[in-house]
Protein backbone atom coordinates (compact mmCIF):
# COMPACT_ATOMS: atom_id res chain seq x y z
CA UNK A 1 0.00 0.00 0.00
CA UNK A 2 1.48 3.37 -1.07
CA UNK A 3 1.61 6.68 0.78
CA UNK A 4 -0.56 8.29 -1.22
CA UNK A 5 -3.32 5.80 -0.96
CA UNK A 6 -3.40 6.53 2.98
CA UNK A 7 -2.53 10.06 3.64
CA UNK A 8 -4.50 12.48 1.17
CA UNK A 9 -4.35 16.42 1.06
CA UNK A 10 -7.24 17.77 2.33
CA UNK A 11 -8.50 21.42 4.43
CA UNK A 12 -8.36 21.42 8.41
CA UNK A 13 -12.39 22.20 7.73
CA UNK A 14 -12.80 18.92 5.90
CA UNK A 15 -11.15 17.16 9.01
CA UNK A 16 -13.78 18.91 11.89
CA UNK A 17 -15.49 21.78 12.28
CA UNK A 18 -14.51 24.40 14.96
CA UNK A 19 -16.75 25.97 17.44
CA UNK A 20 -16.66 28.86 19.69
CA UNK A 21 -16.73 28.24 23.07
CA UNK A 22 -19.54 29.19 26.05
CA UNK A 23 -18.60 32.35 28.30
CA UNK A 24 -18.78 31.35 32.06
CA UNK A 25 -17.31 33.82 35.15
CA UNK A 26 -15.93 32.01 38.05
CA UNK A 27 -18.53 33.56 40.23
CA UNK A 28 -21.40 31.65 37.80
CA UNK A 29 -19.32 28.48 38.62
CA UNK A 30 -20.67 26.20 40.75
CA UNK A 31 -18.93 23.06 42.80
CA UNK A 32 -19.23 19.97 40.74
CA UNK A 33 -17.53 17.35 38.43
CA UNK A 34 -17.26 19.17 35.24
CA UNK A 35 -14.25 20.63 33.80
CA UNK A 36 -14.36 24.40 32.85
CA UNK A 37 -11.58 24.41 29.88
CA UNK A 38 -10.28 27.38 29.03
CA UNK A 39 -7.40 28.32 26.73
CA UNK A 40 -4.77 27.66 29.46
CA UNK A 41 -6.41 24.51 30.76
CA UNK A 42 -8.18 22.52 32.85
CA UNK A 43 -8.37 25.33 35.38
CA UNK A 44 -11.92 25.26 36.63
CA UNK A 45 -15.06 22.88 37.65
CA UNK A 46 -18.87 23.42 37.68
CA UNK A 47 -22.06 21.57 37.61
CA UNK A 48 -23.35 21.48 34.46
CA UNK A 49 -21.81 20.79 31.10
CA UNK A 50 -22.07 22.13 27.51
CA UNK A 51 -20.58 19.45 25.39
CA UNK A 52 -20.54 15.89 25.35
CA UNK A 53 -16.89 14.14 25.71
CA UNK A 54 -14.79 12.98 23.83
CA UNK A 55 -13.91 16.18 23.04
CA UNK A 56 -10.80 18.70 21.45
CA UNK A 57 -10.37 22.18 22.79
CA UNK A 58 -8.17 24.78 21.47
CA UNK A 59 -7.05 28.20 22.83
CA UNK A 60 -8.50 31.12 20.77
CA UNK A 61 -8.03 34.04 23.04
CA UNK A 62 -4.68 34.79 25.43
CA UNK A 63 -3.05 31.60 25.29
CA UNK A 64 -3.68 30.52 21.70
CA UNK A 65 -3.18 27.38 19.66
CA UNK A 66 -2.90 25.08 23.18
CA UNK A 67 -4.54 21.79 22.48
CA UNK A 68 -6.43 20.21 25.56
CA UNK A 69 -8.44 16.51 25.21
CA UNK A 70 -11.13 15.08 27.56
CA UNK A 71 -12.89 11.75 27.36
CA UNK A 72 -15.54 13.67 29.56
CA UNK A 73 -18.36 16.14 29.49
CA UNK A 74 -16.79 19.21 29.09
CA UNK A 75 -17.50 22.90 29.06
CA UNK A 76 -15.21 24.71 26.97
CA UNK A 77 -14.52 28.08 27.88
CA UNK A 78 -15.12 31.29 25.89
CA UNK A 79 -11.37 31.94 25.27
CA UNK A 80 -11.32 28.53 23.26
CA UNK A 81 -12.41 26.70 20.40
CA UNK A 82 -13.92 23.51 20.27
CA UNK A 83 -14.44 20.44 18.00
CA UNK A 84 -18.21 20.48 16.82
CA UNK A 85 -17.89 17.72 14.83
CA UNK A 86 -15.61 15.40 14.24
CA UNK A 87 -16.68 14.09 11.09
CA UNK A 88 -16.08 10.35 11.25
CA UNK A 89 -12.47 10.92 12.38
CA UNK A 90 -11.14 9.39 15.42
CA UNK A 91 -11.19 12.46 18.19
CA UNK A 92 -7.60 11.19 20.00
CA UNK A 93 -6.14 11.30 16.85
CA UNK A 94 -7.50 15.04 16.06
CA UNK A 95 -5.60 16.02 19.47
CA UNK A 96 -2.64 14.37 18.97
CA UNK A 97 -2.54 16.17 14.48
CA UNK A 98 -3.58 19.69 16.35
CA UNK A 99 -0.83 19.55 18.95
CA UNK A 100 1.61 19.28 15.35
CA UNK A 101 -0.02 22.27 13.84
CA UNK A 102 1.68 25.23 15.81
CA UNK A 103 -1.67 27.08 15.35
CA UNK A 104 0.06 30.34 17.42
CA UNK A 105 1.21 31.29 13.97
CA UNK A 106 -2.26 31.77 13.21
CA UNK A 107 -2.31 34.79 15.68
CA UNK A 108 -4.68 37.54 14.12
CA UNK A 109 -5.14 39.91 17.25
CA UNK A 110 -4.17 43.37 16.74
CA UNK A 111 -3.60 43.57 20.81
CA UNK A 112 -4.40 40.14 22.27
CA UNK A 113 -3.88 37.06 20.46
CA UNK A 114 -6.76 35.48 19.18
CA UNK A 115 -7.04 32.70 16.50
CA UNK A 116 -9.93 32.80 14.28
CA UNK A 117 -11.89 29.62 13.09
CA UNK A 118 -12.35 30.87 9.94
CA UNK A 119 -8.54 30.99 8.96
CA UNK A 120 -8.12 27.60 10.35
CA UNK A 121 -10.72 25.80 8.38
CA UNK A 122 -8.54 26.54 5.32
CA UNK A 123 -4.95 25.16 6.42
CA UNK A 124 -4.22 22.96 4.01
CA UNK A 125 -2.88 19.43 5.79
CA UNK A 126 -2.40 15.84 5.35
CA UNK A 127 -4.72 13.52 6.87
CA UNK A 128 -4.33 9.48 6.90
CA UNK A 129 -7.05 7.22 6.59
CA UNK A 130 -9.17 6.16 9.66
CA UNK A 131 -7.60 2.88 10.29
CA UNK A 132 -4.25 4.49 10.24
CA UNK A 133 -5.32 7.47 12.78
CA UNK A 134 -6.25 4.76 15.03
CA UNK A 135 -2.94 2.67 14.66
CA UNK A 136 -1.06 6.20 15.48
CA UNK A 137 -3.17 6.90 18.23
CA UNK A 138 -2.69 3.10 19.96
CA UNK A 139 1.05 4.35 19.84
CA UNK A 140 1.25 7.73 21.78
CA UNK A 141 -1.74 6.64 23.71
CA UNK A 142 0.73 3.83 25.29
CA UNK A 143 3.57 6.49 26.06
CA UNK A 144 0.71 8.86 27.47
CA UNK A 145 -0.91 5.81 29.27
CA UNK A 146 2.69 5.05 30.83
CA UNK A 147 2.78 8.95 31.71
CA UNK A 148 -0.34 8.86 33.48
CA UNK A 149 0.69 5.83 35.55
CA UNK A 150 3.53 7.58 36.66
CA UNK A 151 1.33 10.45 37.76
CA UNK A 152 -0.71 8.59 39.76
CA UNK A 153 2.30 6.72 41.67
CA UNK A 154 3.89 10.51 42.24
CA UNK A 155 0.92 11.78 43.66
CA UNK A 156 0.08 8.67 45.98
CA UNK A 157 3.86 8.84 46.90
CA UNK A 158 3.90 12.46 47.68
CA UNK A 159 0.67 12.39 49.78
CA UNK A 160 2.65 9.61 51.70
CA UNK A 161 5.75 11.95 52.39
CA UNK A 162 3.26 14.61 53.44
CA UNK A 163 1.29 12.68 56.09
CA UNK A 164 4.66 11.67 57.62
CA UNK A 165 5.63 14.97 57.99
CA UNK A 166 2.22 15.75 59.23
CA UNK A 167 2.70 12.91 61.92
CA UNK A 168 6.23 14.55 63.21
CA UNK A 169 5.98 18.13 63.05
CA UNK A 170 2.14 18.97 63.21
CA UNK A 171 0.80 15.87 65.53
CA UNK A 172 4.14 15.28 67.28
CA UNK A 173 3.64 11.42 66.41
CA UNK A 174 7.42 10.67 66.17
CA UNK A 175 9.36 7.46 67.26
CA UNK A 176 9.78 7.99 70.87
CA UNK A 177 7.51 10.68 71.23
CA UNK A 178 5.81 8.68 74.22
CA UNK A 179 8.86 9.22 76.21
CA UNK A 180 9.24 13.26 75.80
CA UNK A 181 7.51 16.38 77.38
CA UNK A 182 6.11 19.20 76.04
CA UNK A 183 6.95 22.69 76.27
CA UNK A 184 6.10 25.89 75.37
CA UNK A 185 7.91 28.02 72.76
CA UNK A 186 6.91 30.84 70.54
CA UNK A 187 5.02 28.34 67.98
CA UNK A 188 3.43 26.97 70.63
CA UNK A 189 3.77 23.28 72.48
CA UNK A 190 6.78 21.39 71.06
CA UNK A 191 8.78 18.42 72.09
CA UNK A 192 11.45 19.14 74.72
CA UNK A 193 14.97 19.36 72.82
CA UNK A 194 13.13 21.11 69.47
CA UNK A 195 14.28 24.62 69.51
CA UNK A 196 12.12 27.50 67.32
CA UNK A 197 14.50 29.50 65.33
CA UNK A 198 14.48 32.18 63.08
CA UNK A 199 14.02 31.35 59.18
CA UNK A 200 18.06 32.62 59.00
CA UNK A 201 19.06 31.27 61.97
CA UNK A 202 18.16 28.02 60.60
CA UNK A 203 19.36 27.37 56.96
CA UNK A 204 20.35 30.00 55.02
CA UNK A 205 18.03 31.78 52.55
CA UNK A 206 19.19 33.54 49.43
CA UNK A 207 18.01 35.18 46.32
CA UNK A 208 18.79 34.87 42.05
CA UNK A 209 19.63 37.64 39.85
CA UNK A 210 19.84 38.00 35.74
CA UNK A 211 22.28 38.83 33.71
CA UNK A 212 22.37 41.54 31.19
CA UNK A 213 20.31 40.50 28.63
CA UNK A 214 22.03 42.18 25.96
CA UNK A 215 25.74 40.90 26.83
CA UNK A 216 25.76 37.75 24.85
CA UNK A 217 28.72 36.39 26.22
CA UNK A 218 26.47 36.10 29.87
CA UNK A 219 24.22 33.90 27.36
CA UNK A 220 25.54 32.25 24.36
CA UNK A 221 27.10 28.79 24.75
CA UNK A 222 25.98 29.36 28.67
CA UNK A 223 25.90 25.70 30.31
CA UNK A 224 24.86 26.74 34.14
CA UNK A 225 21.06 26.16 35.12
CA UNK A 226 19.19 29.38 35.51
CA UNK A 227 15.78 29.00 36.68
CA UNK A 228 13.03 31.23 36.03
CA UNK A 229 9.18 30.81 37.32
CA UNK A 230 8.14 29.35 34.17
CA UNK A 231 10.16 26.69 34.60
CA UNK A 232 8.88 25.61 37.72
CA UNK A 233 5.05 26.25 36.36
CA UNK A 234 5.31 25.01 32.96
CA UNK A 235 6.00 21.08 33.94
CA UNK A 236 5.05 20.69 37.75
CA UNK A 237 7.93 18.65 38.56
CA UNK A 238 8.77 18.23 41.87
CA UNK A 239 12.65 17.62 41.12
CA UNK A 240 14.05 20.10 38.48
CA UNK A 241 16.76 18.83 36.34
CA UNK A 242 17.54 21.46 34.16
CA UNK A 243 16.62 25.10 33.11
CA UNK A 244 15.09 26.27 29.85
CA UNK A 245 17.77 28.98 29.63
CA UNK A 246 21.25 28.65 31.10
CA UNK A 247 24.00 31.61 31.56
CA UNK A 248 27.50 31.71 31.33
CA UNK A 249 30.10 31.49 34.11
CA UNK A 250 31.08 35.39 32.83
CA UNK A 251 26.56 35.90 33.06
CA UNK A 252 27.06 34.33 36.64
CA UNK A 253 29.82 36.68 37.96
CA UNK A 254 28.41 39.63 36.57
CA UNK A 255 24.93 39.33 38.01
CA UNK A 256 23.56 38.74 41.55
CA UNK A 257 23.14 35.31 40.35
CA UNK A 258 24.36 32.94 43.09
CA UNK A 259 25.21 28.86 42.77
CA UNK A 260 23.78 26.70 44.50
CA UNK A 261 23.97 23.09 45.59
CA UNK A 262 21.82 20.08 44.17
CA UNK A 263 18.82 19.39 46.17
CA UNK A 264 18.49 23.21 47.40
CA UNK A 265 14.35 24.32 47.71
CA UNK A 266 13.90 26.68 45.29
CA UNK A 267 10.22 28.83 46.32
CA UNK A 268 8.64 31.45 43.83
CA UNK A 269 8.84 34.34 45.72
CA UNK A 270 6.86 36.61 42.62
CA UNK A 271 4.40 36.25 40.18
CA UNK A 272 2.88 33.09 40.45
CA UNK A 273 3.88 33.04 44.43
CA UNK A 274 4.95 29.80 46.18
CA UNK A 275 5.80 26.99 44.00
CA UNK A 276 7.83 24.98 45.18
CA UNK A 277 10.82 22.33 43.66
CA UNK A 278 14.03 20.91 44.13
CA UNK A 279 16.73 21.27 42.05
CA UNK A 280 18.91 18.10 41.08
CA UNK A 281 21.48 19.78 39.62
CA UNK A 282 23.62 22.47 40.77
CA UNK A 283 21.86 25.88 39.64
CA UNK A 284 21.22 29.86 39.98
CA UNK A 285 17.90 31.39 39.48
CA UNK A 286 16.31 34.89 38.40
CA UNK A 287 15.14 37.33 41.32
CA UNK A 288 11.78 35.34 41.27
CA UNK A 289 12.98 32.88 44.03
CA UNK A 290 13.26 32.54 47.55
CA UNK A 291 16.21 29.28 47.61
CA UNK A 292 16.65 27.70 50.92
CA UNK A 293 19.74 25.60 50.99
CA UNK A 294 19.69 22.67 54.01
CA UNK A 295 22.07 21.92 56.32
CA UNK A 296 23.31 19.00 58.50
CA UNK A 297 20.21 20.07 61.24
CA UNK A 298 17.55 20.54 58.53
CA UNK A 299 17.19 18.56 55.79
CA UNK A 300 15.47 19.84 52.43
CA UNK A 301 12.31 17.09 52.77
CA UNK A 302 11.53 19.45 56.16
CA UNK A 303 11.65 22.61 54.65
CA UNK A 304 9.96 21.67 51.26
CA UNK A 305 6.40 20.65 53.55
CA UNK A 306 7.48 23.18 56.00
CA UNK A 307 6.54 25.64 53.14
CA UNK A 308 3.80 24.13 51.70
CA UNK A 309 2.35 24.10 55.41
CA UNK A 310 3.46 27.93 55.57
CA UNK A 311 2.42 29.47 52.46
CA UNK A 312 -0.93 30.85 52.68
CA UNK A 313 0.50 32.93 55.89
CA UNK A 314 3.42 33.62 53.04
CA UNK A 315 1.38 34.64 50.64
CA UNK A 316 -1.45 37.10 53.16
CA UNK A 317 2.20 38.76 54.02
CA UNK A 318 3.25 39.28 50.39
CA UNK A 319 3.36 43.09 49.59
CA UNK A 320 3.88 44.85 46.16
CA UNK A 321 1.91 47.86 44.24
CA UNK A 322 2.47 46.40 40.87
CA UNK A 323 2.97 42.77 41.77
CA UNK A 324 2.61 40.72 44.91
CA UNK A 325 6.17 39.32 46.48
CA UNK A 326 6.88 37.32 49.36
CA UNK A 327 9.86 39.14 50.37
CA UNK A 328 13.20 37.27 51.59
CA UNK A 329 12.84 40.06 54.92
CA UNK A 330 9.74 38.90 56.15
CA UNK A 331 10.65 34.85 55.01
CA UNK A 332 13.90 34.83 56.88
CA UNK A 333 12.15 36.23 59.86
CA UNK A 334 9.89 33.44 60.07
CA UNK A 335 9.93 30.83 62.68
CA UNK A 336 11.07 27.38 61.90
CA UNK A 337 11.14 24.54 64.01
CA UNK A 338 14.55 22.66 64.52
CA UNK A 339 14.77 18.58 65.58
CA UNK A 340 17.98 17.86 67.19
CA UNK A 341 20.36 15.91 65.10
CA UNK A 342 19.81 12.41 65.73
CA UNK A 343 16.13 13.00 65.35
CA UNK A 344 16.88 14.84 61.96
CA UNK A 345 18.82 12.27 60.83
CA UNK A 346 15.37 9.58 61.63
CA UNK A 347 13.56 11.60 59.59
CA UNK A 348 15.51 12.14 56.34
CA UNK A 349 16.07 7.99 56.47
CA UNK A 350 12.49 7.45 57.23
CA UNK A 351 10.95 9.95 53.86
CA UNK A 352 14.46 10.21 51.56
CA UNK A 353 13.55 6.36 49.99
CA UNK A 354 9.77 8.67 49.45
CA UNK A 355 11.31 11.15 47.51
CA UNK A 356 13.81 9.37 45.50
CA UNK A 357 11.27 7.37 44.38
CA UNK A 358 9.16 10.48 43.08
CA UNK A 359 12.66 11.67 41.61
CA UNK A 360 12.93 8.20 39.26
CA UNK A 361 9.65 8.31 38.19
CA UNK A 362 9.42 11.89 36.98
CA UNK A 363 12.65 11.30 35.55
CA UNK A 364 10.62 8.39 33.63
CA UNK A 365 7.92 10.33 32.46
CA UNK A 366 10.31 13.07 31.15
CA UNK A 367 12.24 10.74 29.60
CA UNK A 368 8.54 9.30 27.80
CA UNK A 369 7.67 12.03 27.29
CA UNK A 370 10.74 13.45 25.19
CA UNK A 371 10.25 10.11 22.95
CA UNK A 372 6.72 10.21 22.02
CA UNK A 373 7.14 14.00 21.46
CA UNK A 374 9.69 12.79 18.74
CA UNK A 375 7.83 10.29 17.18
CA UNK A 376 4.47 12.78 17.51
CA UNK A 377 5.13 14.87 14.16
CA UNK A 378 7.14 11.63 12.77
CA UNK A 379 3.68 9.78 12.92
CA UNK A 380 1.12 12.60 12.49
CA UNK A 381 3.18 13.54 8.97
CA UNK A 382 3.67 9.87 7.51
CA UNK A 383 7.32 9.39 7.94
CA UNK A 384 6.93 6.51 9.95
CA UNK A 385 5.06 3.98 8.35
CA UNK A 386 1.90 2.46 10.85
CA UNK A 387 0.37 -0.68 10.36
CA UNK A 388 1.20 -1.28 6.54
CA UNK A 389 -0.48 -4.27 5.15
Amino acid sequence: MNIESIWKKIKLGDIVTFQRGFDITKKEQNPGPIDVISSSGFNSKHDEYKVKGPGVVIGRKGSIGTVFYTDKNFWPHDTTLWVKDFKGNSPKFVYYFLKTLNLERYDVGASNPTLNRNHIHKIDVKWPKLEFQKHIVKILSAFDDLIENNTRRIEILEEMARLIYREWFVHFRFPGHEDVQMVDSELGKIPEGWEVKPVDEAFDAIGGGTPKTKVLEYWEGGNLNWYTPSDLTSNGRMFQSGSERKITQKGLENSSAKMFPPYSVMMTSRATLGVIAFNSTPASVNQGFIVCIPNEKVSGYQIYYWIEQNLEKMINAASGATYKEITKTNFRKMKFPVLDENLNNKFVKTVEPVFKQIENLENKSKILKEIRDLLLPKLISGDIGVGNK
